[in-house]
């Protein structure tokens, strides 16, 4: 925790050192703010004349001038009069000025040198406790002020910060591998999704071999959660608004949701989720004890209102094909079914190749009761106690997030590390205390009385869109054979093997093995390259030597496995997609 504070401070030293770095290349530029991120941190600027990427080096070089003076860094409190004065030219700081006094009689104001901020710290206490060479300026954004397109466009100057050169330079490392494993890059290559300007931003168009992963999770969800005793529903894409004045989502999660369509004289909004619908299917007949704990399982497509400036590849997007399920169940019956719902994600974890995992259990925030929350004091403290018991219980690696949960209940997101050490929030496990009573969802216990049940929110697989997204970059392309779109390639060396190929071809085809067959007349190295580029797993090299003898030559993308009968290969090769190793 002291090595975090310390580079906590440093790193919001440095957003103070670029803000004066920044003011002696543009005297005029105006200020927004400038906070700690992973990694580093930022400034926001309303600048007079632009700033280009290559401007960058000049700053970092005026940063560690400054640096090298040993500036001091030092705090005091000022009246709203006081700092309205000292920020008269710079707007924002004003902005700001207005609505901290508003809570605060005195503001905190930090100074450097000759340059002071709106600023509560810390800081560190001198700049020479920065290590020059354990930080770089990454890069230049848009980013509109306090993050509303309602507001005017600022420049964001991102910068990367760490306590020492090796952990900088290991940084940048994983960033390199990164943007060779941009997922949206090797998305084109791969021919997995498409986006067009006429279907609109956001909405992904999956292509036949990106449907084929799509399919293939689809059929993996199917399967682990039929022998987790789940059974499978299916709603329609839209729904009254008086279903969603009543779940609550209208009006705390409006803005997220499309507007309205006009219809028969009432409104209709698309989903941005499913439980309401499945709340109904629950509520659709009188249910008993016996039947706990229901679990209503979904691939519910749904659709999210986000933000132009939000969108992002696959990993922020406008429809979102999510691994859906909700769990009604009793008091008695939570903790095995969270605890159930935990296991299905390490599993999945196992099977995918995530090492490094942590849970995000986010709770309410008291004072938000009413407002962000469900105005249910005992009910938010007695299921959160049951959440983190679980956590606990599992020895489930977790962090607490205050005031993060849903608006119904204490949640659980998902946080995984890929391959390469970069971090994705992927799945969700939700608990709702307060929606079941909206929609006056009842059963029969022991003694015959109505008792509202407990439901879980959940979703293992998070969206196809993000998973796959997410798994993109974690295997760079080279998914695994189960999940290859072209599971294997044939390359006849000459036109005269293609009709050899093409038994070969069918013998996998008929054992169900997603095959290509490149019959065109061209080399043997080309074919081969064509097929790498592909990143499929397998090819078989069919020359005359193999066509005579009735064999097959194999490849994998680790090496070669010389050769085998067709048959012996159709084998392993099947019962390598079937255990999904």
């Amino acid at each position: 925790m002291e090595k975090e504070n310390k580079l906590h401070n440093i790193r919001h030293s440095l957003a103070h050192i670029l803000a004066m770095a920044v003011l002696k290349k543009d005297p005029e530029a105006k200020l927004g703010i400038g906070p700690v991120i992973d990694n580093g941190f930022y400034y926001d600027f309303l600048l007079s004349k632009p700033l280009k990427d290559e401007d960058l080096k000049d700053v970092e070089k005026t940063m560690k001038k400054i640096i090298s003076q040993n500036i001091e860094f030092s705090s005091k409190e000022i009246s709203a009069k006081d700092a309205e004065e000292m920020f008269a030219n710079q707007p924002f700081k004003l902005e700001l000025i207005k609505e901290l006094s508003e809570e605060d009689a005195k503001l905190s104001v930090y100074t450097s040198g000759e340059f002071s901020d709106l600023c509560k710290g810390p800081h560190v206490k001198i700049s020479k406790e920065i290590n020059t060479d354990a930080f770089k300026l990454k890069s230049i954004a848009g980013a509109y002020w306090r993050g509303s397109e309602d507001n005017q466009m600022l420049t964001r100057i991102y910068g990367l910060s760490f306590e020492t050169k090796d952990e900088l330079t290991e940084y940048l490392n994983m960033l390199i591998e990164a943007e060779k494993r941009d997922h949206r890059k090797i998305g084109k290559e791969l021919e997995l999704f498409t986006f067009d300007d006429d279907v609109g931003p956001g909405l992904p168009l999956w292509m036949p071999n990106g449907t084929v992963i799509v399919d293939e999770l689809e059929k993996l969800a199917k399967e682990t959660e039929t022998k987790a005793g789940y059974v499978r529903v299916r709603t329609p894409h839209i729904a009254k608004e008086s279903m969603y004045l009543t779940s609550g989502h209208l009006p705390y999660y409006k803005d997220s949701m499309f507007p309205p369509m006009e219809y028969e004289g009432g409104k209709y909004y698309l989903r941005a989720m499913n439980c309401p619908h499945h709340h109904k299917i629950f509520g659709a007949r009188g249910r008993s004890y016996r039947e706990l704990p229901l679990r209503l399982a979904e691939y519910g497509t749904v659709y999210r209102h986000e933000k132009s400036g939000e969108l992002f590849g696959l990993m922020r997007v406008r429809v979102l094909e999510m691994n859906d399920a909700h769990i009604y169940c009793t008091k008695e019956q939570f903790e095995s079914e969270f605890k159930a719902v935990n296991d299905m994600y390490l599993k999945y974890f196992d099977l995918f190749g995530i090492k490094k995992y942590v849970m995000r259990f986010s709770t309410h925030d008291p004072k938000r009761l009413g407002d962000k929350y469900v105005n249910e004091p005992a009910l938010w403290k007695e299921t959160e106690d049951m959440v983190r018991k679980v956590l606990v219980d599992a020895k489930i690696p977790f962090i607490e997030i205050p005031n993060e949960a849903a608006f119904y209940g204490p949640k659980i997101d998902v946080q995984v590390w890929s391959a390469i050490g970069r971090e994705f929030t992927l799945a969700t496990n939700q608990v709702d205390f307060a929606v079941p009573k909206r929609f006056g969802l009842t059963y029969k216990d022991e003694n015959n009385e109505e008792v509202t049940p407990l439901c879980i929110h959940r979703a293992p697989l998070g969206t196809h869109e993000r998973f796959i997204g997410f798994l993109i970059e974690h295997y760079a392309g080279l998914f695994p054979t189960w999940l290859s779109p072209i599971q294997l390639s044939i390359l006849p060396i000459s036109e005269k093997q293609v009709r050899y190929a093409e038994v070969v071809r069918d013998a996998f085809l008929e054992a169900g093995v997603r095959v290509e067959l490149d019959g065109d007349n061209e080399s043997l190295g080309k074919k081969i390259r064509e097929s790498k580029k592909k990143k499929i797993p397998y090819m078989i090299i069919i020359g005359e030597k193999e066509a005579s003898s009735g064999m097959i030559t194999v490849e994998s993308r680790n090496g070669s496995l010389g050769e085998k009968k067709i048959e012996d290969f159709v084998a392993e090769i099947t019962q390598e997609i079937k255990d999904r190793k």
